[in-house]
This record gives C-alpha cells, structure tokens and sequence, in this order.
C-alpha cells in the first residue's frame, strides 16, 4: 500500500522549527509530528500550534535544545514535555510514554521508544497521527486517516477504559466531535461518556471551563451540545442549564449565520441559562471565569429585550458588542435585521453639554445642576442621539424647565 504523506503547508517551512528537528534527530525514526498539526493539515485546516513526539528523554532533549542555542522549558518535564522557544514561536516536544497508572484526573507515565505504544495512551484516532519532517509519511496505528475520511470521532479501545483515565475526555470528546464529526455517531462512545460523566465533578473548575470555551467557540457546536444535554453530560456540573438550552443556542448560530455575525462567547454562554442574573452568577463564579467575561455576561443579561426604538439606547448604556448579543439572543425575529442595521457603523456619541454650561446659562451651582443634566441626557437619547446643535437646544430647554419648577431646590 502506498503510504499517505503529510501535504505540503507553510508551517512546515519554518525556520525555527527546522532547526528544533535537526537539533532532535535520532536513531528510533524521530523526531515526528504528532496530533493537531497532522490531523489539520490532512483536512486542510489552519494549523496553530505544532507538537512534536521523539523517543528522546526529556533532559537530553533540553541539553540538545540548549546546544543548538534554542530556549528550553521544562513546562512539564515530569510527563516528559519540553517547550522549545525559537523565533517568537512554541514548539511542545513530548517523549514517547506509555500509562503506568492513572485516577480520572491525571497519569503517571512511564517514557518508552515505541511508537505504537505512544499512540496507543492517546484519546482518539484521529490524534494518534504522526508524521515524518523528512519524508512525509504518515504513521497511522488506528485506522485514524480512514475515520478523518469517513468524519468518524473514535476513542483508540475501549471508550469506557479511555474516560475512566481522564474523565475531561468527555468533553473533548464532544468538542472534537463538533469539530471533526458529522459521520455515523459512536453509539458505545456516548454511551461511555454519559456512564462517566460523574466523574466530571473531580476536575478543577479551570479545566473543565476551557474545555467548555473551546466547544462553545466553534462554528456550530449545537449538535454536540444536544448530545450532551440529552446524555446528561451537563448535570454534573451546570445544574442551572435551561430546559430550552438546545433551541435557544440553535437559534443563536443560525442567526449568525443568517445575519454574518461573528461567534461571541458571552452570547453562546448565556444561550445554554436561564435568563436570571443570581444563577448566570453564580455559573461564572463556579466555573472561575475572568472578570471580564463575569461581568459581560451580566451586561448582557441587564439590558433587556431589544428592539429597533431602543437598541441604540442600550448600546450607549452598555456598548456594542452587549447589545448586539442581546438582540441576537433575545429580539423578536422580525426585529433583528433592522437593530442590527441600527448598530452597524455606528458610534456610540458623546453628549457635549457639562455642568458649567448650564451654570453659565443661569442654573445656580448645586444639585440642580446634575439632575437637569440627567434630564437633558434622557431627552437626547430619547431623540436618538440628534447632533451637537440640537443638544444645545435641549440644554435651552431644560434649564428654562429647571429654572421654572417651583418645586426645584438647589
């Protein structure tokens, strides 16, 4: 059989990542590629981050890294992983290993130089791929190139053994499937992920909050998210998903879609709550989200339902992108194409009237002066913004107003 050789692609050309395989080179057919550069790049995706497996140990791997005159970091020497940092790039180097034991959470490994036994401590297929720098064949243990065909997502052995070792397994699983699936489901591989999912309660917050992003960041992680919630794979640890969960994220991508939206986070988080600021909380403290993505999505939550009369409004009291989510998420059907037409190429303008001006028009200094202003604020959004000129005219007015009140006070 004719071997299948890696495509040609520019990250290979890299000068830096050359000089990392010369400095590696050995005599046990190393070093490889290995995982996500090799699956990408026989499916034609953009490749990111380039690993690289070798049968060499983790300190002669620094020393030679280091004799090169590259940057070694022992960024996790204990499981046999070396970062080498050459012209502004990463490059992950792993020793080949084998499992000696594991707990749900993580191994203890064991380095080794046959490559079958590395491939075989991988998650699926599809990421058991490795590939020669030199001559471009693929090395493949598990029938992964004829599952990448077919879009088939496939734990090497037995699934439920796979999970039991690493329970973040069932969400990568899901994750991948968004990704690369599309072919017959692996009806033992859901199965194995819904008997396991107890097990998802042992994983830091952290972990299982990036795993949870990555899923929800691609282009259409809905039938992955409805596996998971019909197999109960969310129970564990988002109680506070929505019962229309699964609806409401379709509907959100297909409205990207349709309107050329790009994916935001913060909307497809919310998508998967219920609409109550305490429990949306109370999910962003849990899984330790950043402060930023905390209080976006509570931004998002305050602004109400949009509608064309008022989405300009909620864009001045919050900002764009808060109202442009919240139109995709929560306006009507037939108000969405024109909120967003109100919102695109529109900057958020600033009201020019200060105290002092209304001070100099003749409201005397005090209180007064802020609550005139707050009505000559409310007045002009009211308006919708008028311009400059216009905004004069309601500061006119509201001082001739104010100063008209018998019942003001300074």
């Amino acid at each position: 059989m004719t071997p299948v050789r890696l495509p040609d692609a520019e990250w290979q050309h890299a000068n830096g990542l050359k000089s990392v395989l010369a400095a590696l080179d050995d005599v046990y057919g190393g070093p490889r590629y290995v995982g996500g550069a090799v699956r990408d790049t026989l499916v034609g995706l953009p490749v990111s981050d380039v690993d690289i497996a070798t049968a060499l140990l983790p300190d002669e791997v620094i020393n030679r890294l280091e004799a090169a005159g590259i940057k070694a970091i022992p960024t996790g020497i204990e499981h046999g992983t070396v970062t080498a940092a050459v012209d502004g790039k990463n490059y992950e180097i792993t020793t080949l290993r084998r499992d000696v034991a594991t707990d749900g959470r993580r191994a203890t490994v064991a380095f080794a130089t046959d490559w079958q036994e590395d491939a075989s401590r991988r998650d699926f297929t599809i990421n058991a791929l490795y590939a020669d720098p030199k001559s471009g064949e693929v090395f493949d243990y598990f029938d992964g190139l004829g599952d990448l065909e077919a879009r088939r997502l496939r734990f090497i052995g037995d699934a439920h053994q796979r999970i039991a070792e690493d329970f973040l397994r069932i969400l990568r699983y899901f994750r991948f499937l968004a990704r690369y699936g599309g072919g017959q489901i692996d009806t033992d591989a859901i199965e194995a992920c819904a008997n396991g999912a107890h097990g998802l309660t042992a994983l830091s917050r952290e972990r299982i909050a990036q795993e949870l992003t990555r899923l929800l960041g691609l282009n259409n992680p809905v039938a992955s998210v409805d596996l998971m919630i019909r197999n109960g794979i969310f129970t564990p640890f988002l109680p506070e998903l929505s019962g229309s969960a699964a609806n409401d994220l379709r509907q959100l991508v297909q409205r990207e879609a349709q309107f050329k939206q790009p994916v935001s986070l913060p909307a497809r988080f919310l998508a998967l709550l219920t609409r109550d600021y305490v429990a949306v909380d109370k999910v962003a403290a849990r899984l330790k989200l950043s402060n930023k993505m905390r209080e976006g999505l509570a931004q998002r939550l305050r602004v109400g339902v949009p509608n064309p009369f008022n989405v300009r409004a909620i864009a001045y009291g919050a900002d764009i992108d808060s109202a442009r989510d919240a139109v995709m998420l929560y306006a009507g059907d037939a108000d969405v194409p024109e909120c967003l037409a109100r919102l695109e190429q529109w900057d958020i303008p600033t009201l020019v009237i200060k105290g002092g001006e209304l001070i100099s028009m003749g409201l005397p200094p005090g209180p007064l002066v802020a609550k005139t202003l707050q009505a000559i604020e409310a007045a002009w959004i009211q308006e919708d913004f008028p311009d400059v000129a216009r905004q004069r005219e309601l500061a006119v007015q509201g001082v001739k107003a104010a100063l008209a009140d018998p019942n003001q006070s300074n």
